[in-house]
């Protein structure tokens, strides 16, 4: 069921249309979580529709676009609203904020913040970052086009890092993230209200959280980032979010960005 606010919304602006490889959660993720959150209707192309995978084919084939206005797209993830099609994960996330109530907008009536949606971003982009380009690049550190198998030993040094270094280290990051002024309580990483950059670190927690159970369960268990993970709750537990988790359109984690290998999760 939509709130009054998204009701509004499908009434005053073309319907949003995600497209992502299918059966993965992967870069559409916190897309998803965008519209799930906020009960804003989209359609999930290649997951709900007959003719989804050619339609993505149709957008990432290597040659110009005709469109006068939108370039040609490299990857998914890939939004269209309207005649506006767009790719890549922080952009998307950039332009549905403001539209969706997940950043501020210099637009807003009476609005103080004009510069909110670029901390919101950089946020975002920092959990981006840490919790799933790294992530990925753990299980894959030398060729995106090998198998794991083909480097997997040069895997196993780069998690081990990864897991002693790098998870910490963004980890620190965000709980001083939500210690800050500007995050003006605690509860969420920027204004007081959950903002995109939130649904990002939950995901993205989430992710890691999957991919290495054992180590991010030693990191959570120690009782450092307590900030952290009670804003990872707090996501979870909102109304909108916990009945998405709880349906068919949450997609499993499987052979994506997250991948579980038992050998990868430390010690």
């Amino acid at each position: 069921m939509s709130s009054p606010q998204a009701s509004k919304r499908t009434r005053t602006t073309p319907p949003y249309e995600l497209v992502y490889w299918p059966t993965i959660p992967g870069r559409g993720e916190p897309i998803r979580l965008c519209f799930e959150a906020t009960s804003t209707p989209y359609t999930d192309t290649t997951n709900t529709t007959p003719s989804g995978m050619q339609d993505l084919k149709s957008l990432i084939t290597p040659s110009p676009s005709p469109s006068s206005t939108n370039p040609p797209h490299f990857a998914p993830p890939i939004l269209k609203h309207g005649d506006l099609i767009l790719s890549q994960l922080p952009n998307i996330l950039l332009y549905l904020g403001p539209k969706l109530g997940l950043a501020p907008s210099p637009e807003d009536e009476g609005g103080d913040d004009e510069n909110g949606i670029y901390h919101v971003n950089q946020l975002a982009l920092t959990a981006l970052d840490g919790f799933l380009n790294e992530a990925h690049d753990a299980h894959h550190p030398i060729a995106l086009g090998a198998y794991y198998e083909e480097q997997k030993d040069a895997a196993e040094a780069r998690s081990k890092d990864y897991i002693r270094n790098r998870l910490p280290k963004f980890l620190t990051y965000f709980e001083n993230a939500l210690k800050s002024a500007s995050s003006k309580g605690g509860e969420f990483l920027y204004g007081g209200k959950l903002t995109y950059a939130d649904l990002v670190l939950f995901q993205c927690l989430d992710g890691v959280s999957f991919a290495f159970p054992k180590s991010v369960g030693r990191l959570r268990a120690s009782g450092e980032f307590a900030g952290v993970w009670g804003l990872y709750e707090r996501v979870k537990g909102r109304e909108e979010v916990r009945r998405y988790l709880d349906s068919e359109r949450r997609l499993p984690y499987g052979n994506g960005i997250w991948r579980y290998y038992e050998e990868l999760d430390g010690e």
